[in-house]
């Protein structure tokens, strides 16, 4: 008997089209097509690859319609650079590569599906009922049509304003909540596909879509105005079912006047409060072929909300994560509190019989007052309500007495760890009769830290729930009070989010909400998306620079230019504007250090430091795009800020930038607005002005962004350590010492204002475990992690420490363990990576592998060690 074909030693693996796996709906007129090397052994490469596309899967070997030729390079990401692509089809597509020893691996395939490609393939027409923008029962439509033959497959094309859910034959399409993401609706409008083809029978088939109002159409009132939004309208949506035969033969189903609308149970839904349902108004089977619609109406033909009809192309938010309630406590005959036991975004599920007519109300907050009830005082301060029928986060639902009834809202979440129910007529309750679901835009994970303090490890699993709780297609400041894209936050959020998840497609589509928002003057709001709000607060080079430092770090992390070549030319009219109301070089634009302990940094020392930023890095990416002008104008323009800076604030003699407080030593070190020469002098400074401040924190949002960074990568790593792992106040620890399972806005719990109990604007500490402890950096000379940077930091107070990071070439870890006086540093490099090792060492130490002495090389970072792909284990002592 013959043996088994052995694995070959190197293939390609985990094949992506724009970031996702095997995407419907491509629009890209050149998709990115990437891939990683999967390949065990040491020094593992690749020394070239091949790339074939073609739409008949039989022929992509042989008479594929474009391919890439033999590319003598280790890229693991490429473009499309083929005949036009056709809409509606499914292009194959295959990698072949070559390894160390020059040999050829069999190909690896996958496929990618386009969609419209251009909006005048659309067939549909835009439909809405005909009411008006304050009218507040939700839409639902319905049509029948026959399938007359065998179906091969189907596809769904549906773009909405507003939001929907999306039935065929009494089944819904897909398991996405909150499509389609939201968007400036006038400027842009998204469209999602759906394979709907199981979903299909033959003969007659019915559609059912109902409509929300989302942020489309703001029914609730609060300060920033939503309501008075320049895009608002009605619900409306486009939708083209398109079937292909197995005869090959197509029919396209669309919108159109043949289309019946009905309100239905859904009476009032809001994206900001929550959803009132009345069950009594449902109507069983009206998204099946035998309903009865005639007593429901005709449609009408709306505008587009924009000319600009695009493709969705990101992880779609999910309920991601079922969490039964922790307990239950019954306060009298008609209230009962449950408890979830932590904080989340998203919505409860509530199965109960009763009365017919009974009313269910279900207030959802983050904190209990003093007799037991849910307290919405510390979330409810910016919302505005014109009368008492829209109370915040409270669902009403009323019964219809038809048995066990389940209710969980369709278009809305909210922010919250406790669910208090009242009943206007008697019901029975249990613990089990509650469910919450965590919602957020489902980005697989892409980083672990453990250690051996549980609080850190608390921390960094407290840290990723805040940041996921503010991530819904862009990432937002908290999901109660507010749920806006604030700036700030982001950009102080950035990488904790690309160390820990797989962000991608989401910051990509939020910086596309940049360019729809920014003036032609390069001005952009504070928040984004915005109705029209933010362009006069809060924004400023130390909030809006996420329009540079965003794209920035996605090319760092991910080595695609991409993201950064789309925001090229917005970054320069961001830059020139702050320039042309900053001649000195020093700006006073912005909102400064944002909720500090104690002491205030001046709004012009961080606001310029964030102009030094961005104008550095639109110099780096003039010179990465071969703009050579530019290149030399603002890489002039980041010199004369730093000299501005410099002449201003830094006290030359002691090492002290301003009056020497945490924000403003660090934000100086950070940023790289110190001269080389004094780099160390001003780093003692930060480190005895830490000591001073009693290993506490005494910063504010802007500071959390440099603080930890500045102190362990100028060599008080142990100092930063004590300051992230500080457990009374004001500290992070003080939160999880106090049951914080997310991140505050406050660093004082008791504080009487600005205390959402999940806000991610604190949430460096989620970046930094990996960079100042276990030294996982970008090389932005070789992005993407195709070099690495390591830098691992042994500090006191830890006896262990790992984290890993799953990179485009595969998975990074940076591991050491302390025993007794020897450390066990373990590294694993992904194949067709590399990386350089950094290690601080006392005179006394040395390095060794296999009890065998390391040679490396003495560096201002450390003591340089070079490896190649595998794992590595080096013995300190």
């Amino acid at each position: 008997m013959a043996a088994a074909n052995p694995q070959p030693p190197c293939t390609a693996t985990r094949l992506q089209c724009e970031h996702l796996f095997t995407p419907l709906g491509i629009d890209a007129a050149h998709p990115r097509l990437s891939w990683q090397l999967a390949d065990n052994r040491a020094a593992a490469r690749q020394t070239a690859y091949l790339v074939k596309v073609s739409t008949d899967s039989a022929a992509l070997d042989t008479h594929p319609i474009w391919t890439s030729g033999k590319m003598n390079k280790a890229d693991i990401l490429t473009a499309y650079a083929g005949p036009a692509l056709q809409p509606f089809t499914r292009y194959y597509w295959s990698v072949a590569v070559w390894d160390k020893d020059g040999k050829q691996s069999p190909a690896t395939r996958s496929w990618f599906e386009t969609g419209m490609i251009s909006s005048r393939n659309w067939k549909g027409a835009w439909i809405s009922d005909g009411d008006n923008v304050h009218t507040k029962p939700a839409p639902n439509f319905r049509k029948v049509f026959t399938a007359g033959k065998p179906i091969q497959s189907a596809r769904a094309y549906i773009a909405v304003a507003g939001l929907y859910e999306l039935y065929i034959n009494g089944q819904k399409a897909g398991n996405h909540r909150l499509d389609p993401m939201y968007t400036r609706f006038d400027r842009r409008t998204l469209y999602v596909t759906y394979d709907v083809t199981s979903l299909l029978q033959p003969g007659q088939n019915a559609i059912g879509v109902t409509l929300g109002n989302g942020w489309y159409n703001h029914q609730s009132t609060a300060v920033w105005n939503f309501h008075e939004a320049p895009w608002r309208g009605r619900p409306t949506f486009c939708m083209d079912l398109r079937i292909i035969y197995t005869d090959g033969s197509t029919a396209t189903i669309s919108t159109g006047k043949d289309w019946k609308t009905a309100t239905g149970p859904i009476v009032f839904n809001s994206i900001y409060t929550a959803e009132h349902y009345d069950a009594r108004l449902e109507q069983p089977g009206w998204t099946t072929p035998l309903f009865n619609d005639q007593q429901w109406h005709d449609v009408i033909f709306r505008a587009a909300p924009s000319k600009n009809i695009v493709s969705q192309q990101l992880y779609p938010i999910t309920n991601v994560e079922e969490i039964p309630a922790a307990s239950m406590q019954q306060l009298n005959d008609s209230t009962w509190v449950f408890d979830l036991g932590r904080n989340i975004a998203g919505v409860s599920k509530i199965r109960v019989s009763g009365a017919p007519g009974t009313v269910l109300k279900l207030k959802h907050g983050e904190q209990l007052d003093k007799n037991g009830f849910v307290d919405l005082s510390n979330i409810v301060v910016h919302y505005r309500p014109t009368d008492n029928t829209d109370p915040f986060q409270t669902d009403i639902y009323t019964l219809n007495g038809k048995g066990e009834e389940t209710f969980m809202p369709h278009f809305n979440y909210k922010g919250f760890q406790y669910v208090e129910v009242t009943s206007s007529q008697p019901v029975k309750l249990t613990k089990e009769n509650l469910t919450g679901y965590f919602m957020h835009s489902d980005v697989p994970p892409a980083g672990q830290v453990n250690s051996s303090d549980t609080m850190v490890n608390k921390l960094w699993w407290a840290t990723n729930n805040a940041y996921l709780s503010n991530l819904f297609g862009y990432p937002t400041d908290c999901p109660q009070r507010e749920k806006n894209g604030w700036t700030g936050d982001a950009q102080i959020a950035i990488e904790t989010g690309l160390y820990n998840f797989d962000g991608i497609t989401i910051y990509e589509k939020w910086l596309a909400d940049h360019r729809d928002e920014q003036q032609p003057n390069g001005i952009l709001p504070s928040i984004i998306p915005t109705g029209g709000w933010g362009y006069e607060w809060g924004n400023g080079p130390d909030w809006t620079s996420t329009i540079a430092i965003i794209p920035w770090n996605i090319y760092l992390f991910y080595g695609d230019t991409t993201l950064l070549s789309a925001s090229y030319e917005s970054i320069r009219r961001y830059v020139d504007h702050i320039t042309d109301i900053s001649p000195s070089g020093l700006t006073t634009w912005g909102l400064g250090d944002w909720v500090p302990v104690k002491s205030k940094t001046p709004v012009e020392f961080t606001s310029t430091a964030y102009y030094y930023a961005d104008a550095l890095i639109l110099a780096k990416a003039a010179k990465l795009f071969g703009k050579t002008a530019d290149y030399t104008r603002y890489q002039a323009l980041a010199d004369k800020i730093k000299s501005a800076f410099n002449a201003k604030y830094l006290h030359t003699d002691t090492g002290i930038y301003g009056d020497g407080v945490q924000t403003e030593q660090s934000a100086a070190l950070y940023w790289g607005l110190v001269p080389d020469a004094i780099k160390s002098k001003v780093a003692a400074q930060l480190a005895q002005r830490v000591a001073d401040d009693h290993f506490h924190l005494d910063v504010g949002l802007l500071g959390t962004k440099s603080i930890l960074n500045a102190l362990s990568e100028n060599g008080y790593a142990d100092v930063a350590y004590k300051l992230a792992a500080q457990r009374t106040f004001p500290s992070w620890g003080w939160w999880i010492m106090n049951g914080a399972t997310t991140l505050y806005e406050n660093w004082d719990i008791h504080a009487a204002s600005d205390l959402s109990r999940n806000h991610i604007m604190f949430g460096e500490i989620g970046a930094w475990l990996y960079k100042g402890i276990a030294g996982i950096k970008p090389d932005e000379t070789a992005p993407g992690f195709r070099n690495i940077l390591l830098s691992p930091q042994f500090v006191d107070g830890l006896d262990h420490f790992e984290a890993s990071h799953e990179s485009p070439y595969g998975r990074i870890v940076s591991a050491w363990k302390r025993n007794g006086s020897v450390i066990s540093y373990t590294v694993t490099i992904p194949a067709n990576s590399h990386g350089d090792l950094f290690f601080h060492l006392s005179p006394q130490q040395k390095i060794y592998q296999q009890n065998k002495l390391v040679s490396t090389i003495a560096t201002t970072k450390g003591a340089r060690y070079q490896v190649n792909a595998g794992t590595w284990e080096f013995q300190i002592k």
